[in-house]
C-alpha cells in the first residue's frame, strides 16, 4: 500500500509520522550537511534567464514557498532546509555545469530542477556519475528512466496521450504539429504520429523552430492551406507568445482550428494574453481552478508570498510536490544519503494540490490524474475531462501496441 503524506502547511507536522523510531534515532550525515550542521542544503536550478524564465521562474517561486513552509514546520529530520539557486540561463550546458557545481562545491543532499528536455538531458550524466539526485518537475516525452532522477511532471501516457484521447473523441481527424525544434517536441510528435496511425487519424503538417523564434507568418500560412481539424502544440518558452498572436492576427481562432498545448499553463496565459489563447485547449495534470481545500490552501500562500495577481500553474505545482515528496522520502529513510532516500520513496504519496499523487519505486515518476483544459477569457483554466484517478506512469508506454518500437 502507499505510504499517504497529506503535504502543505499545518499539516507538515505529520512529516515525521512517516519514519519509525528507530530511523529517527539513525545519524543523517550524508550529503548535503554533516551531523553537527543545522541545515540540509538543496540545489534550485531553473532558467532565471533567456527563452524559458517566462515558464521557469515561477517553478523555481513554488519550489521555495514549499522549502519556507517546511521549514516553519519544523524541517527535514530537525533541519532547515537551506536552498542555494542558479540560472540555467535557457542554456543546456549551462544547465549541466551548475549542477556539477551545487553536487561537489555547494554538496547538496538533491536537486529540484530543468524544464525542457534538452535541459534534462545534459544534467542526466552529471547526475548519474556523481550518484546524486535531481527531481525534474516537468512534463517530458517519456521513453525514459534515469535511476537518479524523479519525475514529478507527467510522463507521455498521462498528457499527451489523454490528449490525442479527447481530440478523437471530440471528431478530429487531421491534425498538424507545430513545435520547438528540440528533443521534446520532436520525441512527442514522433509518438503522436504513431498514435495518429493506429487510430485513423492523420498528420498534415509538421513544423519546427528554434527556441525564442518569434516569427510564425510562414506556419500560420502553412495551416491555413492544410485546414487541419486541429493543431497540437509542443513550443515551448516564449515562442508561444508569438505564434498565438499571430494566429489571432491572421483570423484563426479556437472556434475555426483549435489548438491543444502540452507547455503552455496559466503563466504562459499571462505572457500571451487571454486574449490571444481564449478557447484554446490545453493537456496538463492541474489548473489553478482545480478543485480542492488542499489547492484552495496552495494558492492563498502563493499570491500571499508572491503577489495577488500572480497565477498557479502545472509545472510549478509538480515543483512544489517534488520538494514535499523528497521531504517525506527523507524522513523515512533516516537520512538524506541518496540510495536510501531512492529506497524509501517508492510508494510514498502525498495529498498535493492537484490531488494524491504516488511515487512509482519501479521506475521513479508519479501517478497522476489527466485533465484536459478550456484558456477562459479572464486567463483562468476551465477542466473539461479527468481521467477520474491517477494513472500509473507508463513512460515507455507498454501498455500501447501502436508504440512498440519507439523506444
Amino acid at each position: 500500500m502507499p505510504r499517504r503524506f497529506r503535504g502543505g502547511l499545518a499539516a507538515l507536522c505529520i512529516l515525521s509520522t512517516l519514519v519509525a523510531a528507530t530511523a529517527c534515532a539513525e545519524d543523517p550525515t550524508s550529503s548535503g550537511g554533516g551531523a553537527d550542521s543545522d541545515t540540509i542544503k538543496v540545489g534550485i536550478l531553473h532558467s532565471l534567464s533567456g527563452t524559458m524564465a517566462i515558464s521557469e521562474v515561477t517553478v523555481r517561486d513554488a519550489e521555495l514557498l514549499a522549502i519556507e513552509e517546511i521549514n516553519a514546520a519544523g524541517g527535514v529530520l530537525g533541519k532547515q532546509i537551506e536552498p542555494v539557486v542558479e540560472d540555467g540561463a535557457s542554456d543546456w550546458p549551462t544547465f549541466a555545469e551548475k549542477a556539477q557545481k551545487l553536487i561537489s562545491q555547494d554538496k547538496v543532499a538533491t536537486v529540484f530542477g530543468g524544464w525542457t528536455s534538452a535541459s534534462r538531458k545534459a544534467m542526466l550524466p552529471v547526475f548519474e556519475r556523481n550518484k546524486a539526485l535531481l527531481w525534474y518537475p516537468v512534463q517530458y516525452e517519456g521513453l525514459e528512466s534515469s535511476p537518479y532522477i524523479f519525475y514529478t511532471g507527467a510522463t507521455t501516457n498521462q498528457q499527451i496521450v489523454p490528449g490525442l484521447d479527447y481530440l478523437k473523441e471530440q471528431g478530429h481527424q487531421t491534425i498538424f504539429l507545430v513545435g520547438s525544434d528540440y528533443v521534446f517536441p520532436r520525441t512527442a510528435n514522433k509518438i503522436i504520429k504513431a498514435y495518429a496511425e493506429a487510430n485513423g487519424m492523420q498528420v498534415v503538417g509538421e513544423e519546427y523552430t528554434p527556441l525564442g523564434h518569434t516569427e510564425y507568418s510562414t506556419v500560420v500560412n502553412k495551416l491555413q492551406q492544410a485546414k487541419p481539424d486541429a493543431v497540437f502544440n509542443t513550443l515551448n518558452g516564449d515562442s508561444n507568445v508569438a505564434f498565438f498572436k499571430q494566429l489571432t492576427s491572421a483570423g484563426i481562432t479556437a472556434d475555426t482550428m483549435p489548438t491543444v498545448s502540452v507547455s503552455v499553463a496559466e503563466e504562459e496565459v499571462v505572457g500571451i494574453g487571454p486574449e490571444n489563447v481564449a478557447g484554446h485547449l490545453v493537456a496538463w495534470n492541474y489548473y489553478q481552478t482545480t478543485e480542492g481545500e488542499r489547492n484552495t490552501a496552495f494558492v492563498e500562500a502563493f499570491k500571499a508570498k508572491y503577489g495577488a495577481e500572480k497565477v498557479t500553474s502545472d509545472p510549478m505545482e509538480a515543483g512544489y510536490n517534488a520538494v514535499y515528496l523528497w521531504a517525506a522520502a527523507v524522513e523515512a529513510a533516516g537520512t538524506t544519503e541518496v540510495e536510501a532516500v531512492k529506497e524509501a520513496a517508492g510508494g510514498i504519496s502525498i495529498d498535493a494540490p492537484e490531488g494524491k499523487v504516488t511515487i512509482d519505486g519501479d521506475n521513479q515518476h508519479v501517478y497522476k490524474t489527466a485533465r484536459i483544459g478550456v484558456v477562459q477569457p479572464d486567463g483562468q483554466i476551465q477542466e473539461v475531462w479527468n481521467s477520474g484517478e491517477p494513472i500509473k506512469p507508463d513512460p515507455y508506454l507498454t501498455g500501447y501496441d501502436w508504440a512498440e518500437g519507439l523506444s
